[in-house]
């Protein structure tokens, strides 16, 4: 993307286990990771793995070993959960520091938090802010924006996610906690342009996925970030998302394991398939994304973004979400087909 080897970008939260693939992917692109986090051990454990990097341990709740770690980086990228915890601290040092801010919270409320408490100070100071710059959040509002191409408003949004499994990470479980808390036994839904807690039972139905996946049965309401960055810049009254009833089975079971690597990159077995579609007026059209480990996709996805970023390529300041500020067909092509296949046309 045209970014100098010399860029440092921080990484907080990076012995994580999606701050790993974060890590080696910053490496790939030429950027230069500093390995930030609160846990001093795990940073030196992770340097002997990646020698020669910067490691500045630092915690949500000391601003002065934020602004250390951020110093001299030209961006930031929170992998730390929860994010109910660690956005609004980290934000605020790359707000000091006056360099773009990432992250990949998967937590509605928190990615809904940023947009609404850092809208003006991000955009008054001249930085760019992007949350949930990740599998959720990121990958579906990149492919809703190109679904919907140059239509100037959608009539209704279709996500439907598709896992072969959901082995959670430290990471989820820990931010499912946190989330759950918030909602008090709860359940969070997208539904006339906002979101709202009911107490009701989730929907089941069926979903025809594209091929080979074919029909499933899923969780209806199964709200995700999305919901939050498409809304933020789309024009939809109506955001429906579903998730296979396999993984939602999956991520809810008490002995659930951590994910387990099994090639060369480190990434599990799980594979995805994220099927999007728009409707406006009468056409409908689909936007397809096929890969293996929505953790592992993560760090392309967000790196992308910051050498982006870091290239000059953002559409504007403030905190936006991505397919407000990049060209979301380009931005997907360009991921394929070495991190996901993508795929974009009319629906069936």
């Amino acid at each position: 993307m045209g970014t100098s080897r010399a860029a440092a970008v921080t990484v907080f939260g990076a012995y994580g286990h999606t701050g790993r693939f974060v890590v080696s992917e910053l490496l790939e692109r030429g950027l230069t990771p500093i390995l930030s986090g609160r846990d001093s051990d795990k940073l030196r454990a992770l340097a002997g793995d990646f020698p020669g990097l910067d490691v500045r341990p630092a915690s949500a709740g000391d601003p002065a070993s934020l602004d250390r770690a951020l110093d001299g980086a030209a961006a930031v990228i929170n992998c730390a959960g929860p994010f109910a915890v660690t956005a609004a601290p980290v934000i605020e040092a790359a707000l000091r520091a006056r360099i773009a801010y990432l992250d990949v919270a998967g937590e509605v409320e928190a990615v809904a938090d940023t947009f609404a408490h850092f809208a003006d100070r991000a955009r008054d100071t001249g930085i760019v802010v992007v949350p949930a710059m990740a599998f959720y959040g990121g990958l579906g509002d990149l492919l809703a924006t190109a679904a919907l191409g140059d239509a100037p408003a959608a009539d209704e949004v279709h996500l439907a996610f598709a896992l072969s499994s959901w082995q959670p990470t430290a990471g989820t479980r820990s931010s499912s906690q946190v989330s759950r808390s918030r909602r008090e036994g709860r359940r969070l839904v997208y539904a006339k342009g906002r979101l709202e807690l009911r107490t009701d039972e989730a929907p089941t139905g069926r979903w025809t996925f594209p091929a080979p996946v074919g029909d499933r049965p899923v969780i209806g309401e199964f709200t995700t970030t999305d919901s939050v960055t498409i809304a933020h810049h789309l024009s939809a009254p109506d955001i429906h998302t579903c998730m296979t009833l396999e993984a939602v089975k999956d991520v809810l079971a008490p002995d659930a394991g951590p994910p387990k690597p099994v090639d060369e990159r480190g990434r599990s077995a799980q594979t995805f398939l994220v099927d999007v579609v728009v409707r406006a007026g009468g056409t409908r059209r689909r936007a397809v994304a096929r890969g293996q480990d929505i953790y592992a996709v993560s760090a392309p996805l967000v790196v992308e973004a910051v050498s982006r970023i870091l290239a000059g390529q953002a559409g504007t300041v403030g905190v936006v979400a991505p397919g407000e500020i990049f060209d979301a067909h380009a931005f997907l092509r360009s991921l394929a087909p070495r991190h996901l296949s993508y795929e974009l046309g009319p629906a069936d």
